[in-house]
């Protein structure tokens, strides 16, 4: 299936990087390939999560349209907030 980064997605890596969060392309795509947990409460979006470092997770929500995965934005966020 193929992937696609919105355009506020792909923004969002310089945006982390301002704040001191370095993710990379390729674990974004990690995430959405193989996630330690997927959320499907907001259909039609997904939200796929996987540990991110001791402390946090990394959030990634997609949709899924026409077998293409388009990345909306990706966040971290606080284990102990959302791994309950």
């Amino acid at each position: 299936m193929q992937i696609k980064f919105t355009k506020h997605a792909e923004e969002k890596f310089a945006v982390l990087r301002r704040h001191g969060v370095r993710v990379a392309k390729e674990q974004v795509l990690n995430i959405v390939k193989s996630p330690d947990k997927l959320d499907h409460t907001r259909k039609p979006l997904v939200i796929a999560q996987s540990a991110y470092d001791k402390k946090r997770v990394m959030r990634v929500v997609y949709k899924v349209e026409r077998n293409i995965i388009i990345i909306i934005t990706f966040y971290p966020g606080r284990k102990s907030q959302y791994e309950k």
